[in-house]
Formats: C-alpha cells, sequence, structure tokens
C-alpha cells in the first residue's frame, strides 16, 4: 500500500514538473484547467464550477451554412462518381483547397461556377423534374409527337432530338441532358449499345433512361434493364406513364 502511494505521488510530480515547463497554448482545455487548479492550490468548489461553465458557453460555435464539401458532397451535388470529382481537381479544371492532412475540400461557390461553366446546374441526385431531354428514335414522327406532350406538360424544359445511335453520343455531350427516352431498334449504334456506353462514363451514369420499343418482348426488356436503363415502355406509348418515368408527374391545384 505506501509502494503504491509512493509510486502514485511520483508520477503526480513528474506530470507537475513537465506540464509546469509547457506554456498554456500547447495543453488542451481540460488540461489547462486542472494547471489552473493545481497552480492556485484551489480544490473543486461551485464558483470554479460556474467559471468552467461559462468558459465552455464562450467556447460553443454556433452553427454555421457549410461552404466547403468534401469530393463525395461535389459528386452528390454534380451527380457524378467521386472518382471523378478527384480527376477534375487533379487536372486543375475544379479548384480545390487541401487540408492539413492532406484531404481535398471545394468551396461552393468554385462548384457552383464550374457547373455553370460546363453548362450544368448543380442538383442533387433525387431532384425530380429534369430541365432537359433528349429524345433518340429513328421514327421522326414519334420524337415530335414526344417532344410535344414534353412541353405541353411542361413548356420549361428544354428538349432535343437525335434520329440515331452515333447522333445520340454527340448531343448527350453538347446537350446534357437529365433524362433520355431511347428507341431500341435503330440502325448502326442500337439502343442498347447506347445505354450500355451512357452507363459506363461516370460523368453521364446519371441520366434517367426510358427506352421504348415496338418490340417489348421479355428478352428486349430484361437485356435492357440489365444495360442500365431505368424503365422500358412498350409502343404505342402511353404517353401519362412516359412522362411519369421521367418525372414530369402532372401537378395538381389545390382548390
Amino acid at each position: 500500500m505506501i509502494l503504491l502511494m509512493f509510486l502514485s505521488s511520483n508520477r503526480q510530480n513528474r506530470y507537475k514538473r513537465l506540464t509546469h515547463c509547457l506554456p498554456l497554448q500547447f495543453l488542451g482545455g481540460c488540461e489547462q484547467r486542472n494547471l489552473a487548479t493545481a497552480r492556485a492550490g484551489q480544490g473543486a468548489s461551485a464558483s470554479e464550477g460556474a467559471g468552467r461553465g461559462r468558459t465552455e458557453n464562450r467556447n460553443m460555435k454556433k452553427p454555421k451554412q457549410k461552404t466547403h464539401l468534401t469530393p463525395n458532397e461535389v459528386a452528390e451535388l454534380l451527380m457524378v462518381n467521386p472518382v471523378t470529382v478527384r480527376q477534375w481537381a487533379a487536372r486543375g479544371l475544379l479548384r480545390s483547397l487541401t487540408t492539413p492532412g492532406g484531404h481535398r475540400r471545394f468551396l461552393l461557390s468554385d462548384v457552383e461556377e464550374f457547373a455553370r461553366s460546363r453548362g450544368a446546374t448543380p442538383v442533387a441526385r433525387h431532384s425530380g423534374r429534369p430541365d432537359r431531354i433528349l429524345i433518340v428514335d429513328d421514327d421522326l414522327n414519334l420524337s415530335r409527337l414526344i417532344q410535344g406532350l414534353i412541353q405541353e406538360r411542361d413548356a420549361h424544359v428544354e428538349t432535343e432530338i437525335a434520329h440515331d445511335g452515333f447522333e445520340a453520343g454527340v448531343k448527350v455531350e453538347a446537350f446534357r441532358p437529365h433524362a433520355l427516352v431511347l428507341d431500341l431498334m435503330m440502325p448502326g449504334i442500337d439502343g442498347f449499345e447506347v445505354c450500355r456506353r451512357l452507363r459506363a462514363r461516370p460523368t453521364l451514369n446519371h441520366i434517367r433512361i426510358v427506352a421504348v420499343t415496338g418490340f417489348a418482348s421479355p428478352e428486349n426488356i430484361d437485356r435492357i434493364l440489365a444495360a442500365g436503363a431505368d424503365a422500358c415502355l412498350e409502343k404505342p406509348i402511353d404517353s401519362e406513364r412516359l412522362l411519369a418515368e421521367l418525372g414530369l408527374v402532372a401537378q395538381t391545384t389545390g382548390s
């Protein structure tokens, strides 16, 4: 028992000698309070508890609006893969900051500016109505019919038409649609291949793809869904279901 008391007292004396040599800024909040108490020779008291409470209240930070984003948060905002965000930063396309620990952080204002420069609008992955829809079908009359349905439902939605798979690839890059109406049976690059290529691109795989076909066999439906389509509708198209799959659900107004 006497040996244990001696060892405990010896550890306390070494700690006091060590902390006495250190300036206060190198000590954490708890150690600073212990050191101040030891130097003053005061025990725990009600006044000390009240003083500590005032100190903690002063140190409490008010919540602020988040201005620095992680790569994952930027990816969610721009609907891309986090790897893509890091590649943009590494190539100097998207400005970033580096923390002392070596982690990348992005200013929200920089992300918004970057999105605008690429003709995109930062939106969350689960935002409802699309701003731009690309219609891909070699049947021009049907494409124009679908275009009319979309514009009748929401005149603010921009639409473009591509007549085959090759033109679809070009317009996807230039138009940056949020949703795609995709015919399966087209000459050259068919809808299956267009879908696979879009899903293979991290910067494009967020696009909602609604396939349409006059050959809606179970095999074709399974094949296009396996390629990454969100839905497959049979021709002749149910217009209300097509609009709903595109995220253009009819808005009702209260009486």
